[in-house]
């Protein structure tokens, strides 16, 4: 229920900064949200802006981010531009006093993240990053079904990410100027279920295969965390793998298929010596693109006065930030991007 004290009032007003394909699916879930709308969008060029304001119904259109950032009629920022845009539009944003929803990977590194929360939780602005996977209803259906035990403690997970995309050298994908690679881009999807249900690894061995642009076309994370439980998890930007995740416990397994981060099925599997039991399907489905999801996570959260969410809290962001940039240690990968980590 809306606090009568928040400084929001429905319907929460959303703006987004980008025009590109997240910036396209998530217009289309606002639809989809209880007191939300789209009233803006700012792309780097009017056109752009105006063509996609006509789209997706939005009524200001502009065509620089300044001018969305400025106006004083949007509550929240959706900010879908390439990852290394991420930490210079959310302190624009935050600057501007606007509550942000920036896309994932939060930033480049573990420095630009941490000031990125800083800057919010000094200015008491709310912030969080778009991880849509952790308001799936499957997800927050596995959580429910692991802490009933009903595949005892949790022992170990497998999950993987990988598609094979064609090759160019200047595509966000493959290029180090825009951040590419597998791990910022997919690999953060099974390292983030890892960590959802065990935690910051203590302990990382991790291989890449790094590809003629010098960014990893494929890589593998063995991740040991506390208590011994371990998690093998792999991403691919050349090789199409199952795409999905399973979760090992003491006393049985989960099966999340194809697409795990955005799924609507579970199976599990129980294990009894007594007795044979069938496999349990559970199936969770919903309408769109499942964007619709951390939307209202976002417009929930403001209309309660709170500027951090419980489900996708900031420190697990760092937490998260920080295993990329030790696994990117380990293959001594940087980016030239991320040498930016202060914008005052």
């Amino acid at each position: 229920m809306p606090d009568p004290t928040a400084r929001y009032a429905a319907p929460i007003r959303w703006g987004i900064l980008g025009t590109g394909v997240i910036a396209a699916e998530f217009a289309k879930a606002l639809a989809l949200v209880n007191n939300g709308v789209l009233l803006g969008v700012g792309s780097r060029n009017q056109a752009s802006a105006d063509q996609f304001a006509q789209t997706y119904g939005a009524a200001h259109a502009y065509g620089n981010y300044a001018g969305l950032v400025n106006d004083p009629d949007i509550d929240v920022i959706y900010i879908a531009t390439p990852h290394t845009a991420h930490f210079a539009n959310t302190l624009l944003c935050l600057k501007a006093g606007k509550a942000v929803l920036c896309e994932k990977p939060f930033a480049l590194n573990t420095a630009q993240v941490t000031q990125m929360v800083a800057r919010a939780r000094q200015a008491e602005v709310f912030l969080m990053e778009a991880m849509w996977m952790r308001f799936i209803p499957l997800i927050a259906e596995l959580q429910k079904r692991i802490d009933a035990g009903v595949i005892g403690e949790v022992r170990m997970i497998q999950a993987d990410f990988g598609f094979r995309a064609p090759f160019d050298p200047r595509s966000r994908l493959f290029d180090p100027k825009l951040a590419g690679g597998a791990l910022l881009d997919i690999g953060i999807y099974p390292l983030a279920f890892a960590a959802l249900l065990l935690g910051e690894p203590e302990d990382i061995a991790s291989l890449a295969s790094l590809g003629t642009t010098g960014v990893d076309e494929q890589s593998g994370y063995l991740l040991r965390h506390k208590g011994g439980a371990l998690s093998v998890l792999a991403s691919a930007l050349r090789t199409q793998t199952s795409m999905s995740a399973w979760v090992y416990g003491t006393r049985g397994r989960i099966h999340l298929p194809k697409q795990f981060w955005r799924g609507q099925e579970l199976i599990i599997y129980r294990t009894d010596n007594r007795t044979k039991q069938e496999p349990e399907r559970v199936h969770k489905p919903y309408p769109g693109n499942g964007y619709q999801f951390e939307a209202q996570e976002v417009i929930d959260c403001l209309l309660a006065g709170k500027t951090e969410s419980v489900t996708m809290p900031l420190d697990e962001s760092i937490a998260l930030m920080r295993t990329m940039d030790r696994i990117r240690g380990q293959w001594n990968l940087s980016f030239p991007a991320e040498q930016i980590t202060d914008l005052n």
